[in-house]
Formats: C-alpha cells, sequence, structure tokens
C-alpha cells in the first residue's frame, strides 16, 4: 500500500460523513434527530473550518519546498538613470532574472518534513470532526435525558403537592402533627428546585447544540427516548493496541516532521548546494551620455571597448559551507525539538492508552450500577402494585392517601436514579466509540450505511504525497 493510498482513507472518511448524512428535518422543526445534529455540526463548525484550512496551509508548505528547483523569473527595468563602465548596469529599458535551485542535501530532508506536516494535519482534521461529533452525540443525549427528567419531575411534583394537600386535610382534622406537614412541605420543595436545576441543564445544553449546529435554541428540541441505543460491547474483550486516536498520529506526525527537520539542519554543513542563476538585460542608450565617454577606446590589453545593448548571462553556482556556528545551533535546537516532540507523543500515548483502560473499566460498573437501579426501580414500581391491589381488597387493610402519595414519590425518585445511571452509562460508552475508533461506524449505521472504519489508521503513518 503506498503512502497516499495509506492516509487517503483515513482523509476521506470523515470528510465523506458530512455528505453522507443527510438532513432528516429542517432547522426550523421542533425536534431534531442525532444524525441531523451531527450534520449540521460537522457543516458549520468554525473548529472544523479552522483544520480544513490547516490541511490547505500544509499542502501549499509541501508545494513550496517543492517548487524550489522550478526556476522563477523576474522582470523589470530602470524608469530613469545613468551608468558608466562596463556593464552599465542602469539605465535599462527591460531586465529578467532567473534562478533555482539544483541540488541541496538539505532540501529532501525539508521536504520529507513538511509532508509530514501536512500527515498531521490531516489526522488533527480527523481529530477535530471526531470530537465535534462526539460532543454533538454527548449534548444530544443530556438532552434527551434532561427532557426526560423533566418529565419524570413534573409527576413527581404534582404527587408532592397531592401529599401536601393531604397532609394539610390530616392537620386540620387533627390526624397528623405540624412537623409530618413541613416534611411534605420539603419534599415538594426540594422537587421544584430538581425541577429548575433541570430546566437550566435543558436550556444550557440547548444553547450549546444551538452553537455547534447553528440551529435557533427555541428550536432545539429532543423527544425522550429519541437517543439512538448504543452497543453495548463487552470492554473485556478489546486490546489495549486495538487502535489509536486520529490526534496522537497527529502528536507522531509532527514528531517525524521535527525530525526530518533537524535532519535537514544537520547536513547544511559541509555538503554541496548547487544553484543556477540566468539574466538578460537591455540597456537604454536614450538617457545614458557617458557611453562615449568609456566605449570607443582600447582596454589594456588593445581590445577595442565595443557597447552591447544586450546582455545575457547564464551560470550554476557552487558552494560548501564550511564554518557556520549559527547554522550549527540551529541544527542543535532543531534536534532538542524533535527530541521534545517525540517523548510528547509517547506520553500522550501512554495517557491515551491508560485512559481507555480505565473507561472500559468504569464502564462495567456503570452498567452494574444501571442494573441496580433498575432493579431499585421495579421494586418500588411492584410496590405500587402491591399498594393498588390493597387499595382495591376489601377485606385489607387499606394503605392512607398519604401512603399512597409517598409510594408514587419514592418510585418517581428510584426513576430518576435509573435515568441518571442510564446516562451516565451511554456517556462512558460514547467515549469509549470514540477512543476505539467505532463513533463513526456507529453514527452511519444509524442510517444504515456501510461502515468505513478508521482502524487502518497507523499509529506512525506514512508521509502523504499531496
Amino acid at each position: 500500500m503506498t503512502p497516499r493510498r495509506l492516509v487517503s482513507p483515513l482523509r476521506s472518511s470523515l470528510l465523506s460523513l458530512a455528505a453522507i448524512l443527510p438532513l432528516l428535518s429542517a432547522p426550523a422543526v421542533a425536534q431534531i434527530s442525532l444524525t441531523t445534529a451531527v450534520d449540521l455540526a460537522l457543516r458549520n463548525s468554525p473548529r472544523v473550518q479552522s483544520a480544513i484550512a490547516d490541511v490547505a496551509r500544509a499542502k501549499a508548505a509541501v508545494q513550496e519546498q517543492r517548487d524550489v528547483y522550478i526556476p522563477n523569473l523576474t522582470v523589470g527595468g530602470t524608469g530613469y538613470g545613468r551608468g558608466y563602465g562596463y556593464p552599465t548596469g542602469t539605465p535599462t529599458l527591460i531586465n529578467a532574472q532567473s534562478s533555482s535551485l539544483v541540488f541541496n542535501y538539505s532540501q529532501h530532508d525539508y521536504i520529507r518534513a513538511v509532508r509530514a506536516g501536512y500527515d498531521a494535519a490531516n489526522f488533527t482534521l480527523l481529530e477535530t470532526r471526531q470530537t465535534i461529533a462526539e460532543d454533538v452525540a454527548n449534548t444530544y443525549l443530556a438532552l434527551e435525558h434532561d427532557s426526560a427528567r423533566r418529565a419524570t419531575l413534573a409527576e413527581q411534583q404534582t404527587f408532592a403537592d397531592r401529599l401536601v394537600a393531604i397532609v394539610q386535610a390530616r392537620l386540620d382534622a387533627g390526624q397528623d402533627s405540624p412537623s409530618g406537614l413541613t416534611s411534605a412541605q420539603l419534599t415538594a420543595a426540594q422537587i421544584r428546585l430538581a425541577v429548575l436545576r433541570t430546566e437550566d441543564d435543558l436550556a444550557v445544553d440547548a444553547a450549546h447544540l444551538s452553537l455547534l449546529t447553528s440551529i435557533p435554541a427555541q428550536d432545539v428540541t429532543v423527544a425522550p427516548g429519541s437517543m439512538p441505543a448504543i452497543a453495548a460491547a463487552d470492554p473485556t474483550q478489546a486490546t489495549l493496541s486495538a487502535a489509536t486516536t486520529p490526534g496522537i498520529d497527529a502528536a507522531y506526525a509532527v514528531a517525524r516532521s521535527k525530525r526530518q527537520l533537524a535532519l535537514g539542519d544537520a547536513r547544511y554543513l559541509y555538503r554541496p548546494q548547487v544553484s543556477f542563476g540566468a539574466q538578460y538585460s537591455r540597456y537604454s542608450t536614450i538617457q545614458n551620455t557617458n557611453f562615449e565617454e568609456y566605449f570607443g577606446r582600447r582596454d589594456a590589453f588593445g581590445n577595442l571597448l565595443r557597447f552591447q545593448q544586450d546582455t545575457f548571462g547564464l551560470g550554476v553556482q557552487l558552494s560548501i559551507p564550511i564554518l557556520d556556528y549559527g547554522h550549527r545551533a540551529k541544527a542543535r535546537e532543531s534536534a532538542a525539538d524533535a527530541t521534545r516532540a517525540e517523548h510528547d507523543a509517547d506520553v500522550q500515548r501512554n495517557l491515551f492508552t491508560e485512559g481507555r483502560l480505565r473507561l472500559r473499566r468504569s464502564i462495567l460498573e456503570l452498567s452494574a450500577r444501571a442494573e441496580i437501579a433498575r432493579l431499585d426501580q421495579l421494586f418500588a414500581q411492584q410496590q405500587l402494585e402491591i399498594l393498588a391491589i390493597q387499595l382495591n381488597a376489601p377485606s385489607a387493610v387499606p394503605p392512607t392517601p398519604k401512603e399512597e402519595q409517598n409510594a408514587h414519590i419514592t418510585e418517581r425518585e428510584k426513576y430518576l436514579t435509573l435515568l441518571d445511571a442510564r446516562f451516565q452509562a451511554q456517556q462512558a460508552r460514547i467515549s469509549l466509540l470514540r477512543q476505539t475508533g467505532g463513533l463513526e461506524s456507529w453514527l452511519r449505521s444509524l442510517l444504515g450505511q456501510t461502515p468505513a472504519t478508521l482502524s487502518a489508521q497507523p499509529s506512525s503513518p506514512a508521509a502523504v504525497q499531496p
């Protein structure tokens, strides 16, 4: 596989993601789907546009280093002037100069350096797109969670208000104590505070998704239960070296770029440098009145000096740098910078590996917590069913309305705990998808597309040929 074919799928995988995710709903529609949100975010994100500009700049840098072998051309002339001697220099009607590099040991290293920089820019673009997609998925999940919490808290608040009214009536009838009323009012106040906090979270998450997608915040609405299911892969089955992230690949590409730059600086001294040069001039005889004072005479060897209006020169220059302490210091600086970049990339890789391991283990714990919350809520629901049976059974002692409302409040509280546990587990799964390169595949699967995974990314990709 050639270097171009190796990284081309990496560059086009997420670039094609925005193109294949159709707009399933218009921005003015009340509810927005996850795929639409991701599509709009990838299209409108300033961070993505900045990363694309960096790729274009890196590609131009590669062309700039390669084009030093192509002769340049400069054309000009002198508007007014006087000259004496040979060559007269000025004034000239037209002057054309051309030069180019023919050979330089360091130039090949510099070209490889900018190509590695082009690699890094492409990997950074992939990393930016994945970051935006993960941010959208987490924000969408948070909106769905906030919507479900708000609906549940509204039901719980209804039960709490009923409880306050019941306890107040019991207190008026002398069947309850003032502390019982205070306890019921405290429960209702706590639920109202939870409602306010949930509405604040909902507003903040909607505003954040609005900034990501460029949709007005008032039009960003997510229905409870609209979040697509996330595959619950077994975290213990994946190996630690299964994949990296484009960010780590970008770090290693930057390190390679700096290492090639250091090699180029180190190969500057004691190596020949060959350059090409050409010049053409057509001198003016209108303004220059000193030609007769110089030409028409004979030189020291008896040769007659004759004026030639057109002159042309062509040559190749060979030079060998012998002594340049400044450049030697620059080479040491570049080598130290490259070493630092390599170690920084290793640190970033190690932190990623350790963090992914911790995330995998935490998913197991979060899944266990979610299961406990589900069983706890199920037990509370079963208690409600038993309570309903007791209310309809004439032979049994019926529970009081106060006990009934307390049971409803408790069941809703257990359900809120279940929502929070599921939310945390889903967030961890999204992060794991991102770190294992499966986030794009999951998003594509929502539309029934054949996933183009990023698993082909090498940890140290070869240079890209732009």
